[in-house]
């Protein structure tokens, strides 16, 4: 269902980029050349401008559809309290996840002769 709705939610978006810019451009900034603009009082209702309206609307209507899906979908926990209570929790082993994850030991390359040095471990 999420997939569906933002295909064309997509599709509206081109839609809507393609429909203002098919209109009619009025001069200046906020409309000051020409006849009509945003500062009379009443603008004539294109065809263009209705259409954008209603892809505009729809656009509006499928963006909080979309919000709506995703903050269902989420979990309530944070991303913190998915690895437990933090590093301390994990060395000693209080963790929910400290099970899940390897030595330290394991982490470290092996040393071989040829090798650098590491250097010595803080216990």
């Amino acid at each position: 269902m999420e997939n569906v709705i933002l295909v064309v939610h997509l599709i509206l978006a081109i839609c809507l980029i393609g429909v203002v810019l098919l209109q009619r451009s009025e001069g200046g900034g906020l409309g000051m050349g020409g006849g009509g603009g945003v500062m009379t009082g009443r603008q004539a209702a294109t065809a263009l401008g209705k259409l954008t309206w209603a892809f505009a609307i729809a656009f509006l209507a499928t963006s909080i559809t979309l919000t709506i899906i995703a903050a269902q979908n989420s979990a309530s926990d944070s991303v913190l309290d998915r690895i437990g209570a933090g590093p301390a929790a994990i060395e000693d082993g209080a963790g929910e996840d400290a099970d899940i994850l390897p030595p330290v030991d394991d982490l470290l390359p092996p040393i071989s002769g040829d090798a650098p040095a590491l250097p010595p471990r803080a216990d």
